[in-house]
């Protein structure tokens, strides 16, 4: 199989991460789910050279991305070694360290220990000298944050990553991580969050006033969002029952409480917005989220090369009227006692409690 240069005729367009000089593509693909030892690997090697061939060269991973953990890094590693053998330097490969990796305490957590020898055992695994970005994954209020920036800081430093970045940190930890990077010289250029049309949480305002959404543009930090469909609620999968391969049946990062009666008459909702717009629910979803100019690139996750392409057509969705970002906030907000619309709460920011309320 020939692989072309994503940039010679994918159209794809990129994006500057805030201030940096880092581009991302509008569009990146997250190896969350569907890239372990359970899925087949020639499954995973057509996935992954499909999304370079149409101009996908940002690749999201972490430690514990499979399952099993490590497999999906593993995983990663065969393709660099072998359809994309020289194709290195054209590519944007991140990890993560934060989450249960391992047993013991020093295998979770954020501590320097913890994320440096997380670091080293993500780069065995991917047979490559470094990665794009290093994420600490999440804020743990068992460790200093001043040890946790410190080992991205040394990360960098090292030459093991080229750029320092955290995930689901809420507004406040942002800015306290943003401050003490600032201490230590090191840019923090990315932040990852959940977003999605139900899962609005990072422009709630927080201790001062700001979102995560305000802290990211006032900063020059750029925001790379995850999970733009909801764990496949904001599709067109669950409105008739839950089928039986699906991530809800599994409860894989999808409980079935989460498909309450309201949230499906939310999503019923959003459909008529998208069946409005001319184009499916999914389609709509993923340039919801691209709409403010703050986010960088949306992480969309997939199972075949269908779903690829279904995502990529976001990217030539038309902007959302006056009247259609009117019908979606009616569905996804609500009035608070101060009378301004704040995100609601659907119930499915399933990363809330280990990290971004913390």
């Amino acid at each position: 199989m020939s692989h072309k240069t994503p940039e010679a005729g994918t159209g794809m367009p990129f994006a500057r991460v805030g201030r940096a000089g880092l581009s991302l593509p509008r569009l990146s693909l997250g190896l969350w789910q569907n890239f372990g030892e359970s899925t087949p690997f020639a499954a995973q090697r057509e996935l992954v050279l499909h999304a370079f061939d149409r101009g996908i060269v940002h690749f999201d991973l972490a430690n514990n991305y499979g399952p099993p953990p490590g497999s999906a890094e593993a995983a990663f590693g065969r393709l660099l070694a072998g359809d994309l053998r020289g194709r290195r330097d054209e590519l944007l490969i991140s990890t993560k360290a934060g989450y249960r990796m391992g047993p013991g305490p020093y295998g979770e957590g954020g501590s320097r220990k913890y994320l440096l020898s997380s670091l080293d055992a993500s780069l065995r695994r991917l047979g490559t000298d470094h990665v794009d970005v290093f994420y600490s994954h999440r804020f743990d209020p068992t460790t200093p944050l001043e040890e946790t920036i410190g080992a991205l800081a040394t990360a960098v430093s090292s030459g093991r990553a080229t750029y320092a970045a955290i995930s689901s940190y809420s507004a406040g930890r942002t800015t306290e991580a943003l401050a003490i990077a600032a201490d230590l010289g090191l840019p923090l250029v990315l932040h990852q969050p959940s977003y999605s049309m139900l899962n609005r949480w990072i422009e709630a305002p927080g201790t001062d006033g700001r979102s995560l959404l305000d802290v990211a543009g006032d900063s020059g930090t750029g925001l790379i969002v995850f999970s733009p469909l909801a764990q496949g609620m904001l599709s067109d999968k669950y409105l008739d029952g839950v089928p039986s391969d699906s991530r809800a049946a599994r409860a894989v990062s999808l409980r079935p409480e989460h498909l309450a009666p309201a949230n499906l008459a939310r999503i019923r909702a959003l459909r008529d917005v998208a069946t409005g717009r001319g184009e499916p629910l999914a389609r709509t979803a993923i340039a919801w989220t691209l709409r403010d100019r703050r986010v960088t690139s949306v992480l969309t996750g997939a199972r075949t090369t269908a779903q690829v392409d279904e995502s990529l057509t976001a990217l030539e969705a038309p902007p959302f009227t006056t009247d259609e970002l009117a019908a979606i906030d009616a569905v996804t907000t609500e009035v608070a006692p101060d009378g301004t619309r704040r995100p609601l709460d659907a119930g499915i920011n399933i990363w809330a409690a280990r990290s971004s309320d913390l």
